[in-house]
């Protein structure tokens, strides 16, 4: 038998962070009930073990749980709840960022929905500081007069600092032949001789990029232009417009990046001159995560089921992430209803986040809430962020690191194996996708709790052997209107969205039934690198 932690509890209210919830809420937790608002976080460790055991939902006629269940999440009313979203957006200025009217909209809805299927929802609220940007300008100024399209030519990297700055451009440390390979501006030796006042052009490559801006400002840089890096690396745009982040806090230049072409061209120039202006500043965003557990399985192994809420200010988000929250609740709301033998094994905690797009922040202030119990308590976490993709792949978190070469914790390949045998038994073929940081899983897996989940892609384009295997169109993005005011409710592939949909809810029922050890005793080794490529969205280096 697994081990079992002692009763007494650690209310996740003093322990874990989590607050009771505010009155407006309603949610009163029933009595006898380990909610969300009173209940340990997951104390003690999960037990010993491995995953070379069979894998979980096999036997004990769990396999029909998932049967029952799938058959009751329909994409008819996964569709409602994207219906709802959408006039969330609609009644609020077209979008549902965090710490808009539109996001308070969703989120009500969100537990509106839950309180109906008896759930008790409570909201965990966080601040933090969202970059904001006013103004963009990019042009050479001589030899030849060129102003630059912002979004196709240059974007402006998040957290760029202001100032308006013309002059000369200096490379540093720049690789255009062979490989490509640089480590330009990673050090501080690389700007020896550099002229102060200039404008340094940099190439993506080996660092941070606000590794990059950081050592240009302290040569004296005037600004910093970095270019993409002109490789070709599977499933990884390095010739395109790059869109990048600086981190947390605004930098001490302006910063720009730009496309391998453009700093290919602007490097061959000589005496080239140009002028980088950015109007930028940062505000206070007051957000949260909405958390609401079954009331029956083990609080000391808990499934903690997650989809990012927000949508980007430019758009409704019904793709990104509306599909996955919508499928998340239907989930929820139908598992409530489906009644298995002895309860569940496991308690599930279904969570939507906040701050996604805005680099994770729901996500990892809830992980970072958790204290040891917590984090031991934590059996795994399930992340489905965009499952309705028009031009989709049927991906799955490549967990055992075969793919990619980046192993999540011990389990998460146990988690990418139950997701592949889920869709084998349906005749539908799927494709392995990167842990590169891109989503909420970030910070569990961080943590060294095992992950896994579903994407159907975002900007990316399909490869040919892709629309071979998935159909579509390639050579074209997966989701055209990724970030965009066109991810709106005609933006889902129904039927990805239903087959995504029902491997959600398998998942969930079968890890919510599982006796499987995952984690080894909570001491599995991990390969995940500490500093992922992306930053939510946006690339870190």
């Amino acid at each position: 038998m697994r081990t079992t932690a002692l009763a007494a509890a650690v209310f996740l209210t003093a322990a874990a962070g989590v607050p009771a919830a505010s009155a407006d809420n309603g949610n009163g937790a029933a009595d006898g009930q380990q909610s969300v608002r009173d209940a340990a976080a997951g104390k003690g460790n999960p037990g010993k073990g491995g995953p070379d055991k069979e894998s979980p939902g096999k036997g004990s006629g769990k396999p029909d749980a998932s049967e029952m269940l799938r058959k009751k999440v329909t994409v008819k009313n996964v569709l409602r709840h994207l219906d709802a979203l959408q006039a969330a957006a609609d009644a609020n200025g077209e979008n549902r960022a965090s710490g808009t009217p539109g996001y308070e909209a969703s989120g009500r809805y969100i537990e509106q929905q839950l309180r109906r299927a008896g759930y008790n929802p409570v909201r965990q609220p966080f601040s933090y500081d969202q970059f904001e940007l006013s103004g963009e300008t990019f042009e050479q100024v001589s030899p030849t007069a060129q102003a630059y399209v912002a979004g196709t030519e240059f974007s402006t990297m998040s957290y760029s600092g202001p100032g308006d700055v013309t002059a000369g451009l200096t490379a540093v440390d720049i690789n255009l032949g062979g490989n490509r390979a640089s480590s330009s501006g990673c050090e501080p030796e690389d700007f020896a001789g550099f002229p102060a006042g200039n404008v340094a052009l940099m190439q993506r490559g080996t660092c941070s990029f606000e590794i990059k801006v950081d050592n240009a400002a302290a040569a004296g840089a005037s600004a910093a232009v970095i270019f993409n890096q002109g490789t070709n690396v599977a499933g990884d745009d390095r010739t395109g417009l790059l869109n990048g982040t600086l981190g947390t806090e605004l930098s001490p230049i302006p910063a720009v990046g730009t496309t391998f072409a453009l700093g290919e061209a602007l490097a061959g120039t000589p005496g080239v001159v140009v002028r980088v202006s950015v109007e930028s500043g940062v505000r206070t965003i007051n957000s949260f995560n909405i958390l609401a557990d079954t009331p029956t399985g083990d609080a000391d192994r808990t499934v903690v089921v997650g989809a990012h809420l927000d949508s980007v200010p430019e758009g409704p988000g019904i793709n990104d992430n509306g599909s996955g929250s919508a499928a998340t609740l239907e989930t929820a709301v139908q598992l409530a209803k489906t009644k298995t033998k002895g309860g569940l094994e496991n308690r599930v905690r279904f969570a939507f986040w906040g701050g996604e797009e805005d680099g994770l922040v729901g996500s990892r202030h809830y992980v970072s809430t958790l204290d040891e119990a917590g984090l031991a308590g934590t059996l795994l976490n399930l992340n489905f962020d965009m499952v309705g993709s028009p031009n989709f792949a049927r991906f799955i978190y490549d967990g055992d690191g075969d793919a990619f070469g980046r192993t999540g914790p011990a389990g998460s390949d146990v988690i990418e194996g139950v997701f592949e045998e889920y869709f084998a038994s349906q005749g539908l073929t799927t494709a392995p996708t990167e842990f590169s940081g891109r989503s909420d899983y970030a910070g569990f897996i961080e943590r060294n709790i095992p992950a896994g989940g579903l994407f159907t892609g975002a900007e990316g384009l399909k490869t040919p052997e892709e629309a071979a295997l998935f159909g579509g169109v390639a050579g074209e993005p997966y989701d055209a209107c990724y970030h965009a005011d066109c991810d709106d409710i005609n933006n889902v592939n129904r039927t990805v969205l239903d087959q995504m949909s029902d491997a959600v809810a398998h998942a969930v029922v079968t890890f919510a039934l599982t006796e499987e050890e995952l984690r080894g005793g909570g001491q599995g080794a991990r390969s995940v690198p500490a500093e992922y490529d992306y930053r939510g969205h946006l690339l870190r280096k």
